[in-house]
């Protein structure tokens, strides 16, 4: 014994360097695994910085849409405004406070060939008025057009007399956009940083609203031109609009690179590359577009952004070294440290186990024979007493088969031949011996109630309906119950008569009556189905009530042998019993066995009795 324990808890060589491969395969495993969930995380957080960036850069565009809405609103709530009243208001708006981006807000007039000199004349005049005797605005480019679209209001920076007089439409490109906007009443964007304001990495976009006469219909294209006054602009600094949204970042070294994606269209002799370049946080003035961040070691994340009608897209570019913690750089190998750890213990936990079944394999090995020896006798003790409860079961119908028959055929005979010679007497004596006669009608009367009793008691022993099949025997039985307990009952037989041996429809019999006598006591049920059933040679009987159901530990309850009763007699017939049952669902009985024979012809109605019968 000592030499099989010492065997199964030895360590050999093989054994120890398995469990340290182990071990280090699932150390390593884990720093992977630990690196890349990590890794996915802090590109998450990444991206989310990223969404917020753009988030506010979206809303200061829309900010600043919204003033120039506003502007548009003002220049169109009367029908003329100065160019002291467009200063006041614009001067009003404190730009360099709370639009710090904005370089300017300016209004260009729609003028026709026409209206040209009347129009210069006005425009010198309010100019000089505003600026002083200096001021000679023309219009530019010079030459004759069908019309003209003259900035002729400049805010904040009023003074810079270089873009008066300034002719939007000269430019093909601009002059097709800002007659779109004008037949639609569309906010227009520009397609291309602004020329005059731009410089190396120093982009400068702008946006137009036109401009209608007040009081006017505005609901097609052709009212639109007629009430068309001018358009209103607004030009921002891209950088200073950007580098304020990257600010506020939680992280610092973000790059971000701001692409022109829409539509390219061909500007005088603008040949640049495409995507355009508008903005690029690490470009310089020398190199105002510096080669992209690439490699693993870098996170990027390219999101899109709508401009007004143009379409940008905003490469957000990060070190993966700027957004890891120091937690997140040592996590991995903490984990790789306990994943060797804890894989050493769990090998060694599992080597004891393993150890320890070898030693009680062994063990057990010693101990079957005897183990088997006493099954098999225990087996065999189980099916002596399954045969003697076999053999008890039917000495017992026997027996009372052979009781009811002696007393059907003894004392029925006699209390039979005591009541015709009560009822003889009964017949004389009626008329003549009138006190003879009560004592001969009472005692016809006894004996009637004593044959009652010896018929119960038969039926008792073993119905004598049995001898009819067992069809006729469980309607009898149910139809006994019924009137007896005043519980309705239903029965579910199909088959007609179902020929079986006497043992078979005895044990069947005896598990209804059973079922029956337990619903009674303990169910509180007030419906009560009985189902018989042939089916492949087997023969099922179900009994289903509505009352309160087994409780729990019911079925198994001390001193209860109803359902071992059950479960018994059908098992000795090499069948099966189940009982189902909930707390206040009813119980349902099945039980099945199988049966010799099928259909039998149905009993005749009257059967000859002997000579010495007597019915009961």
């Amino acid at each position: 014994m000592s030499t099989t324990l010492r065997d199964a808890f030895s360590v050999t060589r093989f054994s120890f360097w398995t469990g340290v491969m182990l071990s280090t395969l699932v150390g390593s495993a884990l720093y992977v695994v630990t690196t890349r969930s990590i890794e996915s995380d802090v590109r998450e957080r990444f991206v989310r910085h990223a969404k917020y960036a753009q988030a506010g850069i979206d809303m200061r565009l829309n900010s600043y849409t919204d003033l120039l809405r506003g502007a548009a609103s003002v220049l169109q709530s009367g029908d003329t405004i100065s160019h002291r009243q467009f200063h006041d208001y614009v001067h009003g708006l404190h730009l360099a406070r709370n639009y710090p981006a904005v370089d300017t807000l300016n209004f260009a007039t729609w003028v026709r060939e026409d209206q040209r000199p009347a129009f210069e004349q006005e425009f010198t005049r309010e100019l000089q008025a505003f600026l002083g005797p200096g001021a000679h605005p023309v219009i530019t480019p010079s030459g004759v057009r069908p019309a003209y679209l003259v900035v002729t209001y400049i805010e904040p920076d009023a003074t810079n007399t270089r873009l008066y007089g300034l002719d939007l439409m000269s430019n093909p490109y601009f002059r097709a956009q800002l007659a779109q906007s004008r037949d639609d009443g569309m906010l227009r964007a520009s397609g291309r940083p602004i020329a005059a304001l731009s410089a190396s990495n120093d982009n400068h976009l702008g946006m137009r609203l036109p401009v209608y006469r007040h009081g006017t219909r505005l609901t097609s294209a052709e009212q639109r031109r007629d009430a068309y006054l001018g358009s209103l602009g607004i030009a921002f600094s891209l950088p200073k609009l950007l580098h304020g949204v990257m600010d506020e970042m939680p992280v610092t070294g973000v790059r971000m690179t701001l692409f022109d994606v829409g539509p390219r269209e061909m500007i005088e002799d603008d040949t640049s590359t495409w995507p355009k370049v508008l903005f690029d946080s690490h470009g310089t003035a020398a190199i105002p577009t510096p080669p992209l961040d690439t490699g693993s070691g870098v996170f990027t994340a390219a999101l899109p952004l709508h401009f007004n009608g143009r379409t940008w897209q905003a490469i957000y570019s990060a070190p993966k070294a700027r957004l890891y913690t120091d937690f997140d750089t040592y996590y991995p190998r903490l984990m790789m440290a306990f994943g060797f750890l804890g894989s050493v213990l769990m090998y060694a936990l599992l080597h004891m186990l393993t150890s320890s079944r070898r030693a009680a394999l062994a063990l057990a090995q010693e101990m079957t024979s005897e183990l088997r020896e006493s099954q098999d006798k225990l087996q065999l003790s189980h099916q002596k007493l399954r045969r003697l409860a076999d053999h008890a079961y039917q000495i017992k119908e026997l027996e009372r088969k052979r009781i009811a028959r002696e007393i059907h055929d003894d004392l029925g005979q006699s209390l039979l031949a005591l009541r015709i010679d009560a009822e003889l007497l009964s017949g004389r004596t009626k008329g003549t011996h009138s006190h003879l006669y009560k004592r001969a009608r009472a005692t016809v009367l006894q004996i009637d109630t004593t044959i009652k009793s010896v018929r119960q008691i038969i039926n008792d022993l073993r119905p004598t309906v049995l001898d009819l099949g067992l069809s006729a025997a469980v309607e009898w039985q149910v139809d006994q119950f019924q009137r007896r307990t005043g519980i309705q009952c239903e029965i579910q037989d199909d088959h007609g008569e179902i020929a079986l041996p006497d043992h078979c429809a005895t044990a069947f019999f005896r598990i209804l009556q059973e079922s029956l006598t337990n619903i009674v006591r303990h169910a509180n049920a007030t419906r009560v189905k009985v189902e018989l059933r042939l089916h492949g040679g087997w023969l099922s009987l179900t009994v289903c009530d509505n009352g309160c159901g087994l409780p729990p530990g019911g079925r198994n309850k001390h001193g209860s042998f109803g359902l071992v009763g059950i479960e018994e007699r059908i098992v000795i017939l090499g069948g099966t019993c189940a009982v189902f049952s909930e707390p206040g669902g009813g119980t349902t009985v099945v039980v099945s066995a199988p049966v010799v024979g099928g259909l039998a012809p149905a009993f005749p109605q009257q059967q000859e009795q002997g000579p010495s019968s007597a019915v009961i």
